[in-house]
């Protein structure tokens, strides 16, 4: 038997047709607005032109074509145009790139309906490694967040995810790792060290959640809050070539610092510094270190210094800092919650009284030759300097200085 044509079909075709000839179809299935907006979607038109032609059907009357054309679906492209002819961004004869529809096998809303739900959303990872190209390609992050529509915090963390190890993102476009998972991989820029973490997880489902994930990624790294980075300062770490490891998906008080040996070489060194200055000062010895065990003082003698009397200018800031300090407390008192500022002062006021109460005391330069200081790091990060002990090796024997020689 001879075998059948096969039917051909012939697409609908494209027409260039004015503007003020097109009007919106009230058959358009889509009634909730979502996604770009229509003022971001104009603004994204008049920069790159129509890229989406809209599709229309002929108005008919008595059976005959009007030269005018509903538009059934691209209602919000076409809506979008509405508003730069208002705004006389663009002429309302402006030609309009249109798919002109005759076919009476399907009804309006049939092409509407069609339009929306046999479109695809872009797969996330696209849209990660689109951003990374247009990155590439020069466009910085305000200028890719402006021609998206979203914020730069927004550009940032897709630019992160699109940089995890290419291996992992081929799990993800498998479905094999959830989006969770890749952001809590993206805290680090090593691709070997994500993969072993992966290997090492990967066959126990207990252990692959994001927190878990992260912990293992930053076990090795050391807190933006400890004392040691709080002390070295985070530009002075970067400054020496250390990179810190940052989460742009939830808050992470800063982050984590990745080289530990050269944060602790730069605590060492900053330590050393200030003791040598404190040498400068007399003293027969200066310890530093990042801490002292328990009792390091133990057998030893503290001098007793003087305290040096504030001056009339130290007391007055004194006592107005005190002031403020009452007032911002009674004026905040019965809140649940102080405000960040108000929060961040009364920390400051804080610290200058403290500093008012810990003035360094003055010594005999006698004592001073005999004694020694410790120096080292408080919890918070500050700097400890502790002034004024005398080993007993080094004590002076009676009479040599001819306070205790008989007659």
């Amino acid at each position: 038997m001879a075998k059948s044509a096969i039917q051909k079909i012939t697409l609908n075709q494209a027409e260039n047709i004015p503007f003020d000839k097109l009007f919106l179809s009230q058959k358009n299935v889509r009634r909730i607005q979502n996604g770009v907006s229509l003022e971001a979607l104009a603004i994204d038109i008049a920069r790159r032109g129509l890229i989406q032609s809209l599709n229309v059907r002929p108005e008919m009357k008595d059976g005959e074509e009007t030269g005018r054309y509903e538009v059934p679906a691209g209602g919000r492209r076409f809506s979008a145009l509405q508003l730069l002819v208002k705004r006389k961004e663009m002429v309302k004869t402006a030609p309009m790139p249109c798919i002109v529809n005759r076919s009476e096998l399907t009804s309006m809303e049939d092409d509407s309906l069609a339009e929306n739900v046999h479109r695809e959303n872009l797969h996330p990872l696209d849209q990660f490694r689109a951003f990374k190209t247009l990155s590439e390609q020069g466009l910085d992050v305000e200028e890719v967040a402006a021609r998206y529509f979203v914020s730069p915090n927004t550009v940032k963390q897709r630019l992160k995810l699109a940089n995890v190890s290419p291996k992992l993102l081929d799990l993800y476009e498998h479905d094999e790792i959830r989006l969770e998972q890749i952001m809590a991989f993206s805290i680090s820029d090593d691709h070997a060290r994500q993969e072993q973490v992966w290997e090492r997880i990967s066959d126990n489902s207990n252990m692959q959640e994001p927190y878990y994930i992260r912990r293992l990624l930053t076990e090795t790294t050391v807190r933006a809050d400890d004392r040691r980075a709080v002390y070295v300062g985070a530009e002075a770490y970067e400054a020496a070539g250390g990179a810190v490891l940052r989460d742009l998906f939830q808050s992470d008080d800063g982050g984590w610092l990745h080289d530990a040996a050269l944060l602790d070489r730069l605590v060492a060194e900053k330590l050393k510094t200030v003791a040598d200055e404190i040498a400068g000062e007399g003293w027969k010895w200066v310890e530093a270190s990042l801490s002292f065990p328990y009792g390091h003082e133990h057998g030893l003698r503290a001098l007793v210094g003087v305290a040096v009397d504030l001056t009339e200018e130290e007391r007055a800031t004194r006592e107005a800092l005190r002031e403020e300090y009452d007032r911002l407390e009674a004026e905040y008192g019965d809140a649940d919650e102080l405000p960040d500022e108000i929060d961040a002062r009364l920390g400051e006021i804080e610290q200058a009284l403290d500093a008012f109460d810990q003035r360094r005391a003055t010594y005999d330069p006698a004592d001073i030759a005999i004694a020694g200081v410790f120096v080292s790091l408080n919890a918070d990060g500050s700097l400890s300097v502790d002034r004024g002990y005398v080993r007993p090796e080094d004590e002076r024997s009676p009479g040599s200085d001819g306070s205790d020689t008989d007659d």
